[in-house]
């Protein structure tokens, strides 16, 4: 019995590693995401649309009830950036009293 179950948990571990994304795969989804982006860019540049709130609607939502440091730590964990690249782009992002 404990063999059955033995080798069911290595086919379930085999079947979920043979799932997950290689290294190739997350490359080359990175570039193409990086190509999207530009593309965009580009599109939104040749006919004069300004991104007029570029925050991410959780941000705009913790700024609207006046937290900023929630608003930082969500900008950090949607995009990745470090600490000062929150702070500067939230604080852009707020609006003048």
């Amino acid at each position: 019995m404990d063999i059955v179950l033995a080798t069911l948990l290595a086919l379930a571990l085999g079947l979920l590693l043979a799932q997950a994304p290689s290294r190739r795969d997350v490359g080359r989804t990175a570039y193409r995401l990086a190509e999207l982006e530009r593309r965009l860019t580009l599109v939104m540049d040749h006919l004069g649309v300004v991104d007029t709130d570029p925050l991410p609607p959780a941000v705009r939502e913790h700024l609207a009830r006046g937290d900023k440091i929630k608003a930082i730590a969500e900008y950090r964990k949607i995009t990745g950036a470090d600490l000062l690249t929150a702070k500067t782009a939230v604080e852009a992002g707020i609006p003048p009293r």
